[in-house]
This record gives C-alpha cells, sequence and structure tokens, in this order.
C-alpha cells in the first residue's frame, strides 16, 4: 500500500504546492486537511475543491468554529491569558484543534505522516509537532518548508509548471493568520522594529483616531463563560463574534509587541484582538468582585504559566492540565454582569454586578450605616507588622556590635 501523509491545508500558495512537492519527494499520497477555526474568507468546500485540484487524493474538512470558541477561547479567558502581559495567544490556541483534527484524519486515512507549512524559525512548527507527538506518539512529521527546501519561489515556479488552481502572481508582503480569536501579521518591513504600522496591515479593528460614537455594553458571564450580550443569550461563538464587530469598529485590541519566541529569538508581531481583548477586560473585572483576594494573587501567577505553556506549544501536557484544573475551580462564582464603554480605541469598565459578590457595600462605605470595625485596626497592624519589626531590631542591634 502507498504510504500516506497528511498535510495540514490552509488553501493558500505553500499548501498547495505542497501538496505536489511533497508527493514528488517522499512518492506518498497526500490528504489536505482543512479546519475551520473562523478564520473567515473562501468557504471549506471551495478549499476542498482547490485541495483536490492540487493532487491530493482525499481531502478533509472540518468546520470548527464552535469547538475552537468552546474548547480553546474560554478556557484561555478563564485564564485571562495574555503572553507576556500582550499577546492573547490568536495563534497558538488554534494550533491544538487543528493538530487535534490532523490526528484523526490520518487514523480516518491510515497516513503514517503528518505534515505542517511551518518554517524552522517559527513557534508553530514545535506546537504543531508536539501535540502530533502526544496525540499520536506513532506518526512522524514532515515540514515542506523546514525540511524539503519548498522556498515561495519554487511554490511559484511549481505552481505555474503544473498549471495549478491558484494565484501565484500577487505577493503579500506579510505573513498573516487569523481566526475567530484574532489576527496575527509579521514579516515585511515590519521587521524593522522601529517602522510604524501602516493602515492597510489592518483588517479587523477600525482606525481608533476618529472613533464613531462610544458604544455602551453589558456582558453577562457564567461560571467564567460569556452568556449574554445586552440581554440577549449568546453562545461563545457569538459572543466573540459580536465582540469583534462592536469593539473593532472602535479600534479595540491593537497590539504591536516585540516577543520572545520559543526558538530564542525576539519577534515583532502586530495583532488584532478586539473581541479577545474586550472579554478578558470585562472577565478580569468580574473576577475582581467575585474570586477571593489570595485565591486572584495566585491565579495571576497560575494564568501567566499557563500563557507561556500553551505559546510554547504545551496545550496537552500535563502540567497545562494540571492548571486547567485549578482555573476552572477558581471559576465557579465569576458569574454576573460587567458594563462597559467602547470608544476610541479602549475598552472601559463602568459597572459591575454580581449575585456571587465579595464586595460588600456596608464594610467598604465611609458613610452611615459602616459595619467595619475600626478599632481592630490597630491590633491588627501591630501583628502584621511583628516579624519586620524583629528583624529591623536584630540589624540595628548587630550593625551596633
Amino acid at each position: 500500500m502507498t504510504e500516506r501523509i497528511v498535510l495540514a491545508y490552509s488553501g493558500g500558495l505553500d499548501t498547495s504546492v505542497a501538496i505536489g512537492w511533497i508527493g514528488e519527494a517522499t512518492g506518498a499520497e497526500v490528504i489536505a486537511v482543512a479546519v475551520d477555526v473562523g478564520q473567515g474568507g473562501e468557504s471549506l468546500e471551495t478549499i476542498r475543491q482547490r485541495a483536490l485540484g492540487c493532487g491530493a487524493v482525499e481531502a478533509y474538512v472540518a468546520d470548527a468554529s464552535d469547538e475552537f470558541a468552546n474548547e480553546y477561547c474560554v478556557p484561555t479567558l478563564k485564564a485571562n491569558a495574555l503572553y507576556q502581559g500582550h499577546y492573547p495567544l490568536v495563534s497558538a490556541i488554534s494550533r491544538p484543534v487543528i493538530v487535534k483534527h490532523l490526528v484523526k484524519a490520518a487514523r480516518e486515512f491510515g497516513a503514517t505522516t503528518v505534515a505542517h507549512g511551518c518554517t524552522g524559525k517559527g513557534n508553530d512548527q514545535v506546537r504543531f509537532e508536539v501535540g502530533i507527538q502526544t496525540l499520536g506518539p506513532d506518526l512522524k512529521c514532515i515540514a515542506p518548508v523546514r525540511d524539503l527546501a519548498l522556498t515561495r519561489d519554487k511554490a511559484i515556479a511549481f505552481a505555474e509548471e503544473k498549471g495549478l488552481p491558484i494565484e501565484t502572481t500577487k505577493k503579500n508582503p506579510y505573513s498573516i493568520d487569523q481566526n475567530v480569536w484574532g489576527r496575527a501579521v509579521e514579516t515585511g518591513y515590519l521587521e524593522d522594529i522601529w517602522n510604524a504600522p501602516t493602515k492597510d496591515i489592518y483588517d479587523y479593528t477600525a482606525t481608533p483616531e476618529f472613533p464613531p460614537a462610544p458604544d455602551e455594553v453589558t456582558i453577562s458571564f457564567q461560571a467564567g463563560v460569556p452568556v449574554a450580550i445586552d440581554g440577549v443569550k449568546v453562545t461563545p461563538l457569538q459572543a466573540i463574534k459580536e465582540l469583534n464587530r462592536r469593539a473593532g469598529a472602535q479600534g479595540v485590541g491593537r497590539i504591536d509587541v516585540v516577543e520572545d519566541r520559543l526558538v530564542g529569538i525576539k519577534s515583532r508581531e502586530i495583532y488584532e484582538a478586539p473581541g479577545a481583548m474586550a472579554l478578558i477586560t470585562a472577565h478580569k473585572h468580574l473576577e475582581d468582585i467575585t474570586v477571593e483576594r489570595e485565591q486572584a494573587r495566585f491565579k495571576a501567577t497560575v494564568g501567566q504559566r499557563w500563557a507561556e505553556l500553551v505559546y510554547d506549544g504545551q496545550w496537552f501536557s500535563p502540567l497545562k492540565r494540571s492548571l486547567d484544573a485549578f482555573i476552572e475551580d477558581t471559576q465557579k462564582y465569576v458569574s454576573g454582569d460587567i458594563r462597559m464603554v467602547l470608544h476610541g480605541g479602549q475598552a472601559i469598565v463602568n459597572g459591575r454586578r454580581s449575585e456571587t459578590s465579595l464586595y460588600d457595600f456596608d464594610l467598604a462605605t465611609y458613610d452611615t450605616g459602616d459595619t467595619f470595625d475600626q478599632s481592630q485596626a490597630k491590633g491588627f497592624i501591630e501583628l502584621w507588622g511583628m516579624s519586620a519589626k524583629v528583624a529591623s531590631g536584630r540589624d540595628i542591634r548587630v550593625a551596633g556590635k
């Protein structure tokens, strides 16, 4: 039986050419796998037909938009995950769901190898291959661009020679990856980190310099999951899409950052994540009134480590699974409403309410009705500072000898 290779297929030039390129280099049959994670653009059927037209013996296509929102975006939201405090893991969280379908297709079609279109310089090669090794330890991995010397020039020449049904003459200077959680742009003139982004880079967000009238929105959560917007029930996917539209119209969620890649280099990235950033902002403010202080402090540390693990391709790791359990436990009481104003590139919270809130008006108020016993503060301070006071006395005593 002829060997079969499953290829992560986007429908673009590189992966379309990779179908025939892999076939010629290895003698294997190629099964193209396209996964919709809300990236928009062409239909799955159009992509499927293109894959077959480029020489794939089979084309596996999956609409994973709801799956991606429910099982990947929601955990990211619950963790308030921002890699290095900025990046909402747009690409990083899409790779595990694609890996899941790649391994599923490999089992279904009897493939022994999985291929992806990553270079040897980026993070995604790690995310794909570590995920594949974890879910399908018997499967081999190859990367045509990295392992078979498939450059863009060679891809264009190959496509023209074979008459492949794909546009080969237009060359976008940027590398773009997008899904419903956000959009990532890199390379081209952005590699000079002094250059400011130009307007043509953006697609999910309008310019914040000349915004429309302020847009006030109320987001309702149940156990950390967005369940309604302005009182209208929504699924997580619908919530992300609606806030992509409304926050995007106000220029919310533009991120320009130099981040530390897993392979050891720094890389300049432009992100657009209007829905993700609005939701994370709202969720964090709701946690501020529903999560106990020490739990919240530790959760911030857990969320940072969670983001690092996911960025580094460890979605399926034991530590990630353990951190998931902690984060999920913290979400028990994260239910209620957050009101925020979207305007001029900002999402500003101006109202909070929850039946499980830890905010006690009678304890917090300075007016009549205050139930806080201020007489207890003096003794509390004495005990709280006792350790430092004793240590300071020791330091003075020793220094005087």
